[in-house]
């Protein structure tokens, strides 16, 4: 899609899921939820599923308000126990296409001092997406449907001050095609992690969370040895620079509530329904 296509539609997106995710959003027909977004059934439905990944009929069956507590009560992963019941060897991210190494904590001490990170602007299934990578994996993706693309950028570059940024989309394209389903390949997308020591432990716990489903971050805590870090796991939770490969979307809190999502809940809420669809087919 264009840009003016882009402008036009996640907004009208958005309410879309705003709406079907209300209190009587599960009895809306097609024919409604159309009718108030001022498109045809058959138009809605299609860009309904290019935004969405799933069509508005599977969003409602998947994504209510109870959603969360559901996956939570139903698809709930202990990490300490995920290796040996083989459930990490079930993640898509981990088996498919995932493949990733750290920078040394002495490189990230330096803010991105001699490194050039290469971006560009990608259509994902949840809105605009900036993606930046450096020679060795992607290092970013920021969403920026929600908070626009200036801030989304912002907020990356804060993240490696020091470092150099070069524009060239064409570099990152294979990557960003398998990140986001359009690879008709089975080539690996190598990650770059660049954080504190803290926080790579904490985003090597959330890529051994199976697709579709979901942990808390106490878990998470757990998981790494320090259970009584979870407000800490949570701020690191918040500071993946790699928004959905690895999947911060799927740490909720322990009451079942969805928490915060650093890009947008609406974007969190599209990732578990279109992950949770894909899980049921």
């Amino acid at each position: 899609m264009s840009d003016p296509e882009q402008s036009y539609y996640w907004p009208l997106i958005r309410r879309a899921i705003d709406r079907l995710d209300g209190d009587d959003g599960r009895t809306l027909t097609l024919d409604d939820i159309a009718a108030e977004m001022n498109l045809s059934p058959a138009h809605f439905q299609r860009v309904f599923s290019r935004w969405v990944g799933i069509s508005p009929k599977r969003f409602q069956q998947y994504l209510r308000l109870g959603h969360a507590r559901t996956l939570l009560r139903e698809r709930f992963t202990t990490l300490a126990t995920a290796d040996a019941v083989g459930l990490s060897g079930n993640s898509r991210l981990h088996d498919l296409f995932v493949t990733w190494e750290a920078m040394s904590p002495g490189s990230y001490a330096r803010h991105g001092d001699g490194l050039c990170v290469f971006w560009g602007r990608f259509d994902s299934p949840f809105g605009p997406a900036l993606v930046m990578g450096t020679d060795k994996g992607l290092c970013g993706i920021a969403f920026a449907a929600e908070t626009g693309e200036a801030a989304a950028m912002d907020d990356l570059i804060a993240r490696w001050p020091d470092a150099t940024f070069v524009e060239d989309p064409d570099r990152l394209r294979p990557w960003a095609n398998s990140a986001f389903g359009a690879s008709q390949t089975n080539e690996k997308t190598p990650l770059f992690l660049i954080g504190a020591p803290f926080q790579l432990k904490v985003w090597e716990a959330l890529l051994t969370i199976p697709t579709g489903h979901v942990t808390t971050y106490g878990e998470i805590a757990n998981s790494i040895g320090n259970p009584k870090a979870v407000r800490a796991v949570g701020t690191a939770v918040g500071r993946n620079p790699i928004s959905w490969l690895i999947p911060c979307h799927r740490a909720l809190r322990k009451s079942g509530e969805l928490g915060g999502y650093h890009w947008g809940l609406p974007v969190k809420r599209a990732m578990l329904a279109h992950e949770s669809a894909l899980t049921a087919l």
